[in-house]
């Protein structure tokens, strides 16, 4: 019984890493695809690969802070992480049916809050783990805007003293920027699979103290990168021409934006929503340049998902621990 909850909990686990890839896919090549920079088969594929490959690359700061430091080890319990990954992937494949960016890691730490806190009260939750969550969760899409809005106003003001050829510049150049959004959302986004694992691994006594074995990373990786390959188009839609028309200089500076902000979350292991950054730099560019230019709605739209996201998913992940709690005792 043990090894078939095993394969369930691991079976989850993948899952949600796949999703987080199809779901987030959008993110990482809509505006390449947008700007007409990048063939929508060429950016799947490069995004896909260079998410596959940017877990081996930033280390494992980020798994350690989802699995290590948001719940106390009393509550580091299959039935707390099976929940908190159930919840993750209804809002993942609800958001996805209607066409809503919005984040697979709020939806994860929501649904992690809510089965720890329906299992073990609320001094489950650790207090320094839950700020630099938080920290990362809702500071990163402001530094987002902001990033993307000085970057597209300085392309702005050198532009002006550039010839029109310049244009293909910022055409070819989101071959590296696209490259470099791709390696920094497998680097963020892939770590968050490997805390919950290596925390489920921790629960079912396959090893003593938490760490991420190679293994784990392998299959986090090959999971984000599959699920990244086959693309969330109706995502890719909202994310590409929703907001307004998207041009090759606001494609490079959104994306160069995103790429630094995720990265550097990476690094400090602060778990962000590459949904909400990417959006944010994106809207950051686009009114940077006017802000009439952006489609207001489309933005509060997603900033309202944004706000539900974490209510819902913490519900969700709460009923089903609930739930769970019966089946596996």
């Amino acid at each position: 019984m043990t090894y078939v909850l095993l394969i369930v909990f691991l079976t989850l686990a993948l899952t949600f890493d796949f999703l987080n890839g199809f779901h987030d896919s959008a993110n990482v090549v809509a505006t390449a695809i947008a700007s007409r920079a990048i063939s929508p088969a060429k950016a799947l594929t490069m995004s896909a690969l260079a998410n596959l490959v940017g877990p081996f690359l930033f280390g494992v700061a980020v798994a350690t802070t989802i699995g290590d430091e948001v719940v106390s080890s009393e509550a580091m319990t299959v039935a707390v992480a099976m929940a908190a990954l159930v919840s993750a992937i209804v809002w993942n494949i609800l958001t996805w049916y209607y066409g809503i960016p919005s984040s697979s890691s709020h939806a994860l730490i929501g649904g992690f809050i809510g089965a720890a806190i329906a299992g073990y009260g609320l001094d489950a939750v650790r207090v320094e783990g839950m700020e630099k969550v938080l920290i990362g969760l809702f500071i990163s899409p402001i530094l987002g805007y902001l990033v993307g809005w000085l970057i597209m106003r300085t392309v702005l003001v050198i532009g002006r003293h550039l010839p029109h050829s310049a244009n293909q510049f910022f055409m070819k150049s989101q071959w590296a920027t696209s490259l470099l959004l791709g390696l920094s959302h497998g680097s963020n986004d892939a770590q968050k699979t490997m805390g919950i694992i290596a925390m489920g691994l921790v629960a079912f006594g396959i090893i003593d103290t938490f760490y991420v074995p190679s293994w784990v990373i392998f299959l986090s990786a090959g999971a984000i990168s599959l699920g990244t390959a086959f693309g969330g188009w109706r995502l890719i839609r909202t994310m590409g021409a929703g907001f307004y028309r998207i041009r090759s200089i606001h494609a490079f500076s959104s994306q160069t934006g995103s790429g630094l902000v995720i990265l550097g979350s990476a690094f400090l292991g602060l778990p962000v929503s590459t949904t909400q950054v990417i959006s944010a730099t994106i809207v950051g560019a686009g009114a940077a340049e006017r802000l009439q230019k952006v489609r207001w709605g489309v933005a509060w739209n997603i900033v309202l998902a944004w706000v539900i996201t974490i209510p819902f998913t913490c519900l969700l992940g709460a009923l089903v621990y609930l739930l769970l709690r019966l089946v596996i005792h």
